[in-house]
């Protein structure tokens, strides 16, 4: 399939650090890419160049075949839908408020049985006037997730297979909210959309994702498919641990923690 998303060289800095050095991706679409790596590897800084919210030192990002800087903020919103890793609502706007405001300048009743949808899909049909600071931290997540998914379906609408990009959507979900979430950006995959979700549980990475994108010190350390990436060799290098790399029944590697690497001190 074509690609939805290409990325050149993409570097990115901040005063002297480099945050990005020089990475590279293309996902196509129907591709659901998991991008991976320890804290302060340069994840967030990638997935940000990707939606257009940050521009890079060097490199390009093209998007639907055209340079992302060149989409008015509004042509943006209907190429690429981005949930965020921390969302800060104070004002008391209801659940439904909240997702309704993925149509965009759309009114209630066009957006109604998309609106009603999502809140189906992310389990909070029953809470939709609710207001949002009164919910859980998992709660509030979803429902912004359910936002992101109104957005996506308007755009896809008009312009065909978009981008849905995922800044650690699981952190505040419990284990069934995260799998349900995972799942859902599945669906989306395999309805053409591409996906690419920055993940931290290795084991929810290797089972959803097709690829997996493995960053380190703010560069490319590996991109491939899961049994190439999921290796006890890698995984010692670029998190530091020992672990155990199981192959389940139905061929999906898992990972077994064991313990920090020794460190050798040196000689």
């Amino acid at each position: 399939m074509s690609a939805v998303i290409e990325a050149r060289g993409l570097s990115k800095r901040a005063g002297r650090a480099t945050l990005l050095d020089g990475v590279g991706l293309t996902v196509a679409a129907g591709e659901m890419v998991a991008i991976i790596g320890p804290n302060g590897a340069g994840k967030s800084t990638l997935l940000r160049l990707l939606s257009g919210d940050l521009r890079p030192n060097e490199g390009a990002v093209r998007l639907k075949q055209r340079d992302i800087s060149s989409y008015t903020p509004r042509e943006l919103a209907a190429r690429r839908a981005m949930l965020s890793q921390h969302i800060n609502v104070t004002f008391p706007f209801t659940v439904e408020e909240i997702v309704l405001m993925g149509a965009g300048e759309r009114s209630a009743r066009d957006a109604g049985s998309l609106v009603d949808a999502a809140l189906d899909e992310v389990g909070l049909a029953h809470f939709r006037e609710r207001q949002l600071p009164t919910l859980s931290g998992g709660e509030q997540q979803r429902a912004h997730f359910a936002r992101v998914l109104v957005q996506l379906a308007f755009g896809e609408a008009e312009h065909g297979p978009g981008l849905l990009l995922l800044d650690e959507p699981t952190s505040s979900l419990d284990l069934r909210h995260q799998i349900d979430l995972v799942e859902a950006a599945r669906r989306r995959a395999a309805s053409g959309t591409a996906v690419i979700a920055i993940l931290h549980d290795l084991n929810l990475a290797i089972r959803f994702a097709d690829r997996l994108v493995v960053l380190a010190g703010g560069k490319l350390a590996a991109d491939g498919p899961r049994a190439d990436v999921v290796t006890r060799e890698i995984i010692r290098d670029i998190f530091e641990i020992d672990a155990v790399v199981h192959q389940g029944d139905d061929g999906v590697p898992y990972v077994l923690p064991q313990s920090m690497r020794a460190m050798v001190p040196p000689r």
